[in-house]
């Protein structure tokens, strides 16, 4: 008889797919009417962006492990070219719905509320004279046409760039067309105002009014084409750590290749002639497979800009200023509010200036002594990065863990990197091999009966900026045990000690996949003993296949688990007898849902848990991570309160259905959990 296996691929989602599926979610808050409709055009926008991410990293990784003949399966029994089959018919599916949303549903509804977004052909006389002369005088001199010929070769186009192509004729029976193109400088505001008589308001695409003046750019010759187009490259990091001598030089070099990296994707404005599409494919050495015609502007992710020119407030949604949290109003009592019992904060419910007053308070008290912070991304003028110069400028001894690779942020980490080496910061980069991905902050202060360390442990990154639209949690303690394992986590950082034992710490990629192994195995012990048992997990992947049959044996053994993860997600609930008793949905909403939080029921005796870890491979094994127990009575129970009201949302969540598809709620409770939380956030009341 033979055994069972351990594992089957029909028990996971592809990883692609769910990611994908994650992106129509987003699409589809662009097409609910029940949101503001200017929500809903940041929506269209944010898809758009995150496509053209996908392409650049997964799409790119994919098509390189293809061309190399990796034919590695993963645990859904897919190889790099079977994901590549599968994901291009999904995304063309996906592009047709968002520019249907675009063209038939937001546009003219923004033209029922008088903001009308329109070509240039398409507007009259006198808009047209304003544009001509908007276009000599703001937008001609900055641009630089190319006719392309053996002593003008096609420029470099980076990724993500908006470019106009055209064919001009060439007068010569033997080649009768000339490839040229213009490139749409990142300088100029992609949307811009018409001015207009009455109340209404008329915008116009930087792109397309560049196209509309192609002849005054090529003054002379006759234009028999032309398109806006957008190029995607691979834009990976490839850096050996172990083999280079210093990894900030390696990554700035490595930068500059990520720039020329290969054409993954070229995306066309229909209509484009065959002789155009095809000197473009050439250009990019590109297959016909490899382009998507855009039935409307290339670059939607531009409506940002509409967005912000727009103010029309009951087009958006209610306008939210996070309150501080209650026991931290009082800048001069911070380190006595958070030394007298543990705090969590809730953001963007609670502010995070909370967050920043610490940093900035630390670097100005002369009895701190000595700060240490991790930086995975940060914003260009981070307030906590020149807090941190501040304080090694005071003569505090200041240490950042400062993460290079974190991808498409590593510019402006190396120019921080810089500016606080040379004020005294010492600046180290971590473990070779390894992202350094935990949330930590540490300070160290002499008071009254001694030294006394104080620590921030968070979910998400030290970026005020992704904290206005990120829900992220974050705990003050001056616990002595848990501060003094922070700073063991920092020692092995900065000096490559030896991992200590941590009692209210998982560390990734030391302790943290053993403790959640061994707590969900727990959990299936205590309910084949008839003992409570539960897992509540909120998250923003799951993708480790240990893990996932973890919890499926979890699930067999009669543990109730309920899981909100927002993005990827690669088990499949609901199957019976392997997991029917898991539940998995996903919340997306004005904010983007970023906590981090496991809780497991533990016999009536419950553990939560809060860090920077999703259950990911690469999270598990190939990062630096956080989870910290939360232990204080009071900050336990408000984030039951919070998770609970996570768990009743009925407006926003979606639930995972064994076929990989998600079903929106009902409605029938009306609780939509970001609504409720602002609600009791504009109550100044903590939950």
């Amino acid at each position: 008889m033979s055994e069972e296996p351990r594992s089957r691929p029909e028990w996971f989602i592809n990883r692609e797919l769910s990611w994908l599926a994650f992106n129509r979610r987003v699409l589809e808050e662009a097409q609910d009417p029940r949101n503001p409709l200017l929500e809903r055009v940041k929506f269209l926008a944010i898809f758009d962006s995150n496509l053209v991410e996908f392409y650049e990293v997964r799409v790119a990784g994919l098509r390189q492990q293809a061309e190399a003949g990796i034919a590695t399966r993963g645990p859904d029994g897919m190889t790099a070219a079977d994901q590549l089959d599968v994901i291009e018919p999904a995304v063309r599916e996906l592009v047709a719905e968002f520019y249907t949303c675009w063209n038939e549903a937001l546009r003219p509804a923004l033209e029922k509320e008088g903001i009308v977004v329109t070509k240039p052909e398409q507007l009259g006389a006198e808009q047209q004279r304003w544009l001509r002369e908007h276009f000599q005088r703001e937008i001609f001199p900055v641009l630089t046409p190319i006719a392309v010929d053996p002593a003008h070769p096609f420029p470099f186009v980076g990724s993500g760039n908006l470019n106009i192509a055209a064919l001009l004729d060439a007068d010569d029976p033997e080649e009768p067309s000339r490839l040229a193109v213009v490139q749409v400088p990142r300088v100029l505001p992609r949307v811009f105002r018409v001015p207009t008589e009455g109340r209404g308001r008329t915008y116009v695409f930087l792109a397309d009014t560049i196209r509309w003046q192609l002849p005054e750019l090529f003054a002379g010759a006759t234009i028999l084409d032309h398109t806006a187009f957008r190029v995607v490259r691979n834009s990976n990091l490839y850096v050996d750590e172990e083999e280079v001598e210093n990894l900030l030089t390696a990554i700035e070099q490595e930068l500059r290749k990520r720039r020329r990296g290969d054409p993954v994707r070229l995306e066309l404005r229909a209509p484009v002639g065959e002789r155009l599409r095809q000197e473009l494919l050439e250009v990019f050495e590109l297959e016909a497979g490899d382009v998507h015609d855009c039935e409307g502007p290339v670059n939607l992710s531009r409506l940002m800009q509409l967005v912000e020119l727009e103010k029309e407030e009951r087009l958006l949604a209610p306008p939210f200023i996070s309150p501080t949290h209650v026991a931290l109003r009082d800048p001069a009592k911070l380190f006595p509010s958070i030394r007298s019992g543990d705090l969590l904060l809730h953001h963007p419910f609670d502010s995070f200036d909370s967050v920043v007053e610490f940093i900035e308070q630390a670097a100005e008290d002369p009895r701190v002594l000595a700060i240490k912070q991790t930086l995975y991304r940060t914003s260009e003028d981070s307030s906590i990065a020149r807090a941190l110069l501040a304080a090694a400028e005071r003569g505090k001894h200041v240490t950042a863990v400062v993460e290079l690779k974190a991808r498409f942020d590593e510019e402006k980490n190396i120019r921080w990197a810089r500016r606080m080496e040379e004020a005294g910061v010492q600046i180290v980069y971590g473990l070779v091999g390894l992202k350094t991905h935990c949330k930590l902050l540490l300070v160290v202060r002499r008071e009254e009966d001694g030294i006394r360390r104080y620590a921030h442990i968070g979910t998400g990154n030290y970026n005020p900026a992704t904290a206005r639209q990120y829900t992220d949690f974050g705990l003050f303690t001056a616990d002595p045990e848990v501060t003094a394992e922070v700073a063991s986590v920092f020692n092995l950082l900065t000096s490559l000690s030896s991992r200590e034992r941590w009692n209210h710490l998982l560390v990734a990629p030391f302790t943290l996949r053993s403790g959640l192994l061994e707590r969900i195995r727990r959990e299936a012990a205590h309910a084949r003993a008839g003992r409570p048992a539960s897992i509540f997990g909120k998250l923003n992947a799951i993708q480790d296949q240990e893990v996932i049959l973890a919890l499926y044996d979890a699930s067999r053994a009669g543990v109730e688990i309920d899981l909100i993860v927002r993005g990827i997600c690669c088990l499949r609930p609901g199957v019976p007898g392997l997991s029917e008793n898991i539940r998995v949905r996903s919340i997306v909403d004005r904010f983007l849902e970023h906590t981090r939080v496991v809780r497991f029921e533990n016999d009536g005796q419950p553990e939560l848990w809060i860090g920077s870890a999703d259950w990911m491979p690469r999270n598990l094994s190939g990062r630096v991570e956080v989870l910290c127990r939360v232990r204080a009575p009071a900050v336990i129970q408000r984030l039951e309160e919070v998770l609970d009201v996570y768990r009743r949302d009925d407006v926003k969540a979606r639930e995972l259905m064994p076929d990989g598809q998600y079903r929106l709620g009902d409605g029938t409770r009306g609780v939509r959990a970001q609504e409720w939380l602002i609600q009791r956030a504009n109550q100044s009341l903590p939950v």
